[in-house]
């Protein structure tokens, strides 16, 4: 004989596992947090030193220096220690007839919630794959927080490392 009982949730029943619910969130949503702002660093840091390898490879092919600097329209350099605007990996083509022109070869676009330091006037490698001007270092950290960050250490022979922790 069939019952006539309806089965389902009861409203309390709802309302506790929406509390339950939103407790958990509530605990697991810094720490997600956390992890993302982890991440932005290691790309953001990553892509840099891809950059600063690229810049590296095109002055030792020879055709002249190569570099990366900080720039807003990616069409230009621009004179500012804040990096988090984009930059782009340059190179110099000589031309016949002695002319110097400065090449595009890759643009990196503005980095949201990133805080970038880089050197004022940017990277430049010589032909040999020397950084032209001696050492230099980038600091990423995320813009809203102090912690995680990461230093980018260029030595005078050109060669890149990645250090956990603000520069000193």
């Amino acid at each position: 004989m069939p019952s006539n009982r309806q089965t389902g949730f009861t409203l309390v029943e709802l309302m506790i596992a929406v509390a339950v619910l939103a407790i958990l969130l509530g605990l697991a949503l810094p720490s997600f947090q956390a992890s993302m702002r982890s991440n932005r660093v290691a790309t953001t840091s990553n892509e840099l030193l891809g950059s600063l390898s690229l810049a590296r490879t095109e002055a030792i092919r020879g055709l002249g220096p190569a570099g990366v600097c900080a720039s807003a329209d990616g069409a230009a350099c621009t004179a500012t220690t804040d990096w988090a605007n984009g930059w782009i990996v340059w190179r110099e083509d000589r031309a016949a007839g002695g002319v110097t022109t400065r090449t595009v070869v890759r643009y990196i676009q503005p980095k949201q919630r990133m805080a970038i330091v880089g050197p004022n006037d940017g990277m430049q490698f010589t032909t040999q794959g020397r950084a032209q001007g001696g050492a230099d270092r980038f600091g990423v950290a995320p813009a809203d927080a102090v912690a995680p960050a990461r230093c980018l250490m260029i030595n005078a022979t050109g060669q890149a490392r990645i250090s956990q922790g603000a520069c000193v």
